[in-house]
């Protein structure tokens, strides 16, 4: 494993997207363990990109319109849900005190569905993963997937950062109304802006 691939790996996933909006939003609305949880469901999300890249369907999905479009498109509707959830009673993004009895469960869901449904994260696999595999190698699959589990590491550390970053100004946001107010519109915006870009993306 090259030092050139962790430094990629890290700007890639310091890179804000969906799973650090989502991470930020439950340590915020949640507090620390809850973002573990779902910086934990983002990392598990990121299995079936790796899985669809070993075995080559990112390949089916960069060269199939409608492959592409139906996971695009179901990663879009999600989205846009998350963001209506939020507007509507504030999941997952409530911000009160005892918010902490939403189960882990759902947590790791959404957070799974989030990277899942996206199918640019099984394209950017596909692209990014074969450069970092040795022509010599005897074993390529094998090597892909240590790389690809390093990647997941790295993210799964990263997010609980950006997690424990979010929940410390919780408090400070909970004893402010009109604060919370704007971060649960905010965040709604995100997650919709995230979703209206992932509809107009081109394969």
């Amino acid at each position: 494993m090259s030092l050139e691939f962790l430094i990629t790996s890290l700007i890639v996933i310091l890179l804000p997207g969906t799973g650090v909006i989502y991470t930020m939003a439950i340590g915020l609305g949640r507090g620390f363990r809850s973002s573990i949880m779902a910086a934990f469901g983002c990392t598990l999300g990121i299995i079936p990109s790796v899985f669809a890249s070993v075995v080559g369907l990112a390949a089916l999905l960069h060269t199939s319109a409608i492959a592409f479009s139906i996971i695009k498109y179901l990663g879009v509707i999600y989205l846009l849900y998350m963001a209506w959830s939020i507007v509507r009673d504030g999941s997952p993004l409530d911000l009160e005190e005892n918010s902490e009895q939403r189960s882990n469960w759902l947590i790791v869901r959404d957070a799974i569905a989030i990277n899942a449904l996206n199918p640019k994260l099984s394209i950017f696999f596909l692209a990014f993963l074969p450069q970092f595999v040795s022509s010599e190698t005897n074993n390529p699959t094998l090597s892909m997937l240590v790389l690809a589990s390093s990647f997941m590491a790295m993210t799964f550390l990263v997010f609980v950062l950006y997690g424990g970053l979010a929940s410390l100004a919780r408090d400070y946001v909970i004893s402010r109304p009109k604060v919370t107010i704007w971060l649960k519109r905010s965040f709604a915006g995100v997650f919709a802006l995230l979703g209206l870009r992932l509809a107009l993306s081109e394969r």
